[in-house]
C-alpha cells in the first residue's frame, strides 16, 4: 500500500516558474495489479512546478482526462509554520488502479479557476469520547478501533475493578464502502455486534494483543501497555487518514517503555500501515512483539482458528472459520527484517527488534470471507503474500513541469 517512493524531479530551474501544469508519471516493475496504489508528491515540488498552486484550485487527470480525486495533507514535519498560516503542506496525494501488465501510468496536475468539490470522504478517524474514549478509524474497506482510558476505569458499581485493560486493536467487518464509523456509534453495542445490513464487529479483543497491538518480549513473557493515554488526529482524508495514539510508560522486563504509534489509512486497502516508535533507556535494543488475539471469535460462534507464519512474506496470517456469522482473515506484515515467531497463553506472535526512537514499520489487515474476494485460508495467504510483493516493489514517480 505505502510503498517507499523514489521521486525522480526533473525540474528545470528556470522554466518551473512559467509552468501551468505539472506532468506526473508512475512506474513499477511488478505484472500483478496494483488496485489503489496511493501517488504521493511533496507539496514543495508542486510549489516549485506551479508557483502559487492553491490546494483548493487544482486538478488532477489520469491520461483518459478524466479529473481524479485527490488531498494535500498539512503534514510536513521538517517544515515551519510559526504564524499558523498553513503553509507547511505535506503532499499532494491521489490514486490510480494499476491493471496486470500496465507498468506505467501518466498524469497531469494543473491549476484551476475553479474551486475543486468536496470528494468523497474514504479514509477517516476519530475520538469518541461517547464510548469511554474509543479511538475509530476506517477506510471504504474495513473498520477498527482501540480503547481509551476511560475504559480502564474502575466499574460504576464500586467493586474498584477496572473494567478492560489493553492496547489491543480492534476489527469491525464492514459490508459497505461507505463511512459507519458515526453511524455504528450512534446506534449502540448491541447493534453493531450484529449484522444489520452493514456488517458487524464479530472480533474479540479483551485483554490480547487483538489484531496487531504490540507489547515487549524477553524470550518468555510479554510485557504490554495499558490503554492509549493521548491521540493526534493529523490527516482525515478523503484518501488518506493519519493519527498518532500515545502509551504512557510501562515496565517492560526492567525497562520502563512508552510507545507511540502513527497509523496510516489510505482508501481500497485492506491493510493499515503503522509506525511505532519506543521509547526507553538501558539496553541498546529490545524485542517488539506483534500480535494476534488467539481466540479472536466469539464462543457461541463455534470457532476454529489456525494460525500460519510466512517467513517468506515476513508475515503472520490466521484464518478463522465460525458457524454463522462470516469466516476472516488477519494478518501481519513486516515490510524489512527476518522475522522470529513465538506465543503466549493468549497471543500470536510476530517478533523484530526495536532501538529507542527509531520506527517499527508493520502493517496489520484483514478481510472477511463474504467481501467474495477470498473464501479460505489459502486463498488468504495468497493475499497476504501479493501484499508483501507489492511492498517489496516500489512505484517510482518522475514529475516535470508542462508549458
Amino acid at each position: 500500500m505505502h510503498a517507499r517512493y523514489a521521486l525522480l524531479l526533473a525540474l528545470a530551474g528556470t522554466s518551473a516558474g512559467a509552468a501551468e501544469r505539472l506532468a506526473v508519471t508512475a512506474t513499477h516493475e511488478l505484472d500483478a495489479a496494483r488496485p489503489a496504489e496511493t501517488i504521493a508528491i511533496p507539496w514543495a515540488e508542486v510549489n516549485q512546478a506551479l508557483p502559487g498552486a492553491l490546494l483548493q484550485r487544482l486538478t488532477v487527470r489520469d491520461a483518459a482526462g478524466r479529473s481524479l480525486p485527490y488531498q494535500v495533507t498539512n503534514v510536513a514535519p521538517e517544515a515551519k509554520d510559526p504564524q499558523g498560516k498553513g503553509i507547511a503542506y505535506g503532499e499532494l496525494i491521489f490514486q490510480h488502479d494499476f491493471a496486470a501488465g500496465e507498468h506505467s501510468a501518466s498524469f497531469t496536475v494543473e491549476k484551476s479557476e475553479s474551486v475543486a468539490p468536496p470528494f468523497p470522504v474514504q479514509a477517516y478517524a476519530r475520538y469518541v469520547p461517547e464510548r469511554l474514549d474509543d479511538f475509530a478509524w476506517e477506510n471504504d474497506r474495513i473498520a477498527h478501533r482501540t480503547y481509551g482510558q476511560a475504559l480502564a476505569a474502575p466499574d460504576s458499581q464500586g467493586s474498584g475493578k477496572e473494567v478492560l485493560v489493553t492496547s489491543g486493536l480492534d476489527i469491525w467487518f464492514k459490508r459497505v464502502r461507505y463511512p459507519i464509523v458515526d453511524r455504528w456509534y450512534n446506534k449502540g453495542h448491541d447493534h453493531y455486534h450484529k449484522d444489520e445490513g452493514e456488517g458487524l464487529d464479530m472480533y474479540g479483543v479483551g485483554t490480547t494483543r487483538g489484531a496487531g497491538g504490540t507489547g515487549i518480549w524477553d524470550g518468555k513473557q510479554l510485557y504490554t501497555s495499558r490503554n492509549y493515554a493521548k491521540w493526534k488526529v493529523i490527516a482525515n482524508g478523503p484518501i488518506r487518514a493519519i493519527f498518532e495514539l500515545s502509551y504512557d510508560a510501562w515496565d517492560a522486563a526492567g525497562a520502563r517503555v512508552s510507545e507511540v504509534k502513527r497509523f496510516t489509512v489510505d482508501a481500497g486497502h485492506d491493510f493499515d500501515q503503522i509506525d511505532s516508535t519506543f521509547s526507553f533507556s538501558g539496553p541498546a535494543s529490545l524485542t517488539a512483539a506483534i500480535g494476534l488475539n488467539k481466540t479472536p471469535a466469539y464462543a457461541h460462534q463455534e470457532p476454529k482458528v489456525a494460525a500460519t507464519p510466512l517467513p517468506a512474506a515476513r508475515a503472520l496470517t490466521q484464518w478463522v472459520t465460525q458457524r454463522s456469522a462470516g469466516d476472516f482473515g488477519v494478518a501481519i506484515v513486516l515490510p524489512t527484517g527476518e522475522p522470529a515467531y513465538a506465543a503466549d497463553a493468549a497471543n500470536e506472535l510476530i517478533l523484530a527488534p526495536i532501538r529507542p526512537g527509531q520506527p517499527l514499520r508493520y502493517y496489520v489487515g484483514a478481510i472477511a470471507s463474504w467481501s467474495g474476494e477470498v473464501g479460505d485460508a489459502a486463498a488468504w495467504q495468497r493475499r497476504v503474500t501479493a501484499f508483501a510483493t507489492r511492498l517489496r516493489a516500489p512505484v517510482s514517480i518522475q514529475i516535470r513541469p508542462l508549458p
